[in-house]
């Protein structure tokens, strides 16, 4: 089950949220109990066999943090008991995710549980914090189970750290005007997925399955990708942080327009932000982060992205890609940010683009070798061919591509500021056309999810 379903959007969201609410907003616990149900239901419902998988990690998990707790003033023990944990959730998510690639499916083939990626590193993220000492035991079973299974960020991020709800499993509150701006901020995301990211995924598809295409095509091609991977995963972002308003939860912010970054450096502070900080905090600042001198650095650096990008799927390229992506990281460290701070911004960010484009064919083409080929004809001007690009579009995708443009960029946060400077009366306004700004997408995304049967979901590569 996906968020930009009707199963999900008639039946299983409604049913959720009218079981929440008949329970009186004082018995939290019983509300718990619902969401948690509904959450196993939501994971169980395309391949019930994973829920299996899903209480392990659980129970698992929950014995872990309670002889972390047990072990408090005994550092070996404690430490022996980390250890465990790590390699248990490490090794489970090696399993399920990369058997296949180092057994080059030669023995058998295992079959990627669907969001493991996510709520192994969310569950991760409580062992280690428990272990620092930088949250309490979570003694009960239940809201460890609701934690790590809440289906509003389960398959799709973002990565929820324990510390940022743990208040919020025994403590919250949700009025109307929550509720509503949860509804809105659903309404986005799911605008984004279905209105932009599935259209511009149609001439992706197409120019990336040719064996070859002119320059200007195979530009068409990547321009195209990486406005569907923002939309997409933005958008679920944005269906995951309002899904959780909806039920008093409050989620970070994962993405904050990456695209208009100055430097690779930057672009990562602003793309799956939950991701980089996970990677920050329980990889490189325990590796010595930058405390060690700059040649440890850059290894740690190094480390960080390889393995970003070996998380994100069992290929080779991905590995490469986040290789690619540290490449520039320290380039940058090495001197060349210094050089882009002093340089106009446009030029900062047509430099960041260009890597980021680049480094987008590594992540969507099947293999190295293909991705290789594709750059080789993006790089052929001499067989630039801008007829053939033009082909792979009608007014709908002119239109959608413009459009995702101008909202990759933060222009609906500039209109907003223009209203807010006029006060309460303009705050009124902003909030009235927002709403029927969002009821028109809905209804309109809504036509266009019943009138056609593409509807992608790109994790399950992840």
């Amino acid at each position: 089950m996906i968020f930009s379903s009707t199963l999900f959007l008639f039946i299983f969201l409604p049913a959720t949220l009218l079981a929440y609410y008949a329970i009186p907003a004082k018995h939290l616990k019983a509300r718990n109990i619902v969401l948690l149900c509904a959450s196993l239901i939501f994971y169980a419902w395309g391949e019930p066999k994973n829920i299996i998988l899903m209480l392990l990690s659980i129970a698992a998990n929950y014995v872990f943090g309670l002889l972390i707790g047990k072990f408090a003033e005994t550092s070996g023990k404690k430490k022996l008991v980390l250890v465990l944990s790590i390699v248990f959730n490490l090794g489970m998510l090696g399993y399920y995710k990369y058997w296949n690639l180092f057994t080059f499916g030669k023995l058998w083939e295992v079959a990627l549980p669907i969001g493991i990626s996510f709520f192994t590193f969310q569950i991760m993220s409580y062992v280690i914090d428990v272990y620092r000492g930088e949250v309490a035991v979570q003694r009960s079973l239940f809201k460890l189970g609701l934690y790590i299974s809440l289906f509003p960020q389960l398959i799709a991020g973002p990565i929820v750290r324990y510390a940022d709800i743990e208040l919020q499993l025994s403590e919250r509150t949700t009025d109307l005007k929550k509720f509503a701006s949860g509804i809105r901020r659903f309404i986005v995301g799911f605008s984004k997925k279905v209105l932009i990211a599935n259209v511009v995924a149609v001439p992706t598809d197409t120019i990336f399955a040719l064996e070859s295409r002119p320059a200007a095509t195979a530009w068409l091609g990547i321009i195209c990708y990486a406005l569907q991977i923002y939309f997409d995963f933005s958008g679920y972002s944005d269906m995951a942080i309002g899904l959780g308003r909806m039920f008093g939860f409050e989620f970070l912010e994962n993405f904050d327009y990456p695209y208009i970054s100055t430097s690779v450096r930057e672009f990562w502070r602003r793309w799956h932000i939950s991701l980089s900080t996970w990677f920050r905090d329980y990889l490189y600042i325990p590796l010595g982060g930058n405390r060690r001198g700059k040649l440890r650095t850059y290894i740690n650096l190094v480390i960080v992205f390889a393995c970003t990008g070996f998380w994100h799927g069992a290929s080779w390229s991905f590995l490469i890609w986040g290789l690619y992506h540290g490449f520039f990281l320290v380039v940058e460290r090495l001197g060349f940010g210094k050089v882009l701070e002093r340089l106009p911004k446009f030029i900062g960010r047509m430099y960041t683009l260009l890597a980021v484009l680049f480094g987008w064919v590594l992540f969507r083409a099947d293999n190295l070798t293909l991705a290789i080929k594709y750059m080789g004809d993006m790089l052929n001007f001499a067989n630039f061919g801008l007829t053939h690009a033009v082909s792979q579009l009608d007014n709908l995708k002119i239109i959608t591509i413009i459009a995702g443009i101008i909202a990759s960029m933060p222009v609906l946060g500039f209109i907003k500021k223009q209203f807010e400077k006029r006060g309460e009366r303009g705050e009124a306004t902003a909030s009235v056309l927002s709403t029927a700004v969002c009821a028109v997408m809905f209804c309109f995304a809504i036509i266009c999810l019943t009138g056609s049967d593409y509807n992608p979901f790109i994790y399950f590569r992840f």
